[in-house]
């Protein structure tokens, strides 16, 4: 399906808009790790991701993520060989200043505090990102209306994921977010996997999807800040 809020970004936002940036340097992370964490940071309920692409490799730039938030801004995040960077759009009488005095500092503390972290905590965190990414795809596809095989994978794809991460299961309110999951996934298996997700089933998929990105996020915060 058409996805004409990345055609506007790409034909006229990117190219006209005013924007606010950040640049930050990998060490001690990984390209990837440093790009999930700021996927992760630049984040919010009223946050809509439209796009995402990952490179090949985790140790190498070409990842690229765009959001489009509630306020009607654009944001985006790519990898390069040597830094990260961010930019978030804003139409003429608005700014961007958020990005650089709350994302930004807070990005940077989170690079240090995920650095010291043991690798199995490390996992975890970055598979609950995961997660958080393959809920935000499921909704990106339902807004579009896209083919309902699609949107059926990617709550497969979220629900595999988070069921091999203890942090995750563990947590208190895991269980209703799996049953959540598993009922949606029983709902879309009896649709029509090439024809587009049904306009009736809109509302309450992404009311459900938008609980568990705030039970998700919420989740990744407590234990990404301590």
């Amino acid at each position: 399906m058409e996805n004409l809020l990345l055609n506007q970004f790409n034909n006229v936002i990117s190219l006209q808009w005013p924007y606010n940036e950040f640049e930050e340097t990998y060490p001690p992370l990984t390209p990837r790790e440093l790009f999930e964490l700021a996927y992760h940071t630049c984040n919010s309920i009223g946050m809509r991701n439209i796009m995402i692409k990952l490179s090949q490799s985790e140790t190498t730039g070409g990842s690229q993520a765009i959001f489009y938030s509630n306020t009607k801004k654009f944001l985006s995040i790519e990898t390069f060989d040597d830094s990260l960077r961010a930019r978030k759009y804003f139409p003429e009488g608005s700014s961007g200043d958020k990005l650089i005095n709350d994302i930004y500092p807070k990005l940077k503390r989170r690079k240090e505090l995920f650095a010291i972290k043991n690798i199995e905590l490390k996992l975890a965190l970055l598979k609950t990102i995961l997660v958080e990414r393959k809920l935000d795809e499921c909704a990106n596809y339902v807004m579009l209306k896209d083919i309902n095989r699609k949107v059926y994978f990617s709550i497969g794809d979220a629900r595999e994921s988070a069921a091999v991460v203890p942090m995750f299961m563990e947590a208190e309110g895991s269980s209703l977010v799996q049953l959540a999951l598993n009922k949606w996934m029983t709902i879309v298996q009896t649709f029509d996997h090439e024809k587009p997700f049904p306009e009736n089933y809109v509302a309450g998929l992404l009311k459900n999807l938008m609980q568990i990105k705030k039970w998700v996020l919420n989740l990744l915060t407590t234990n990404l800040d301590k």
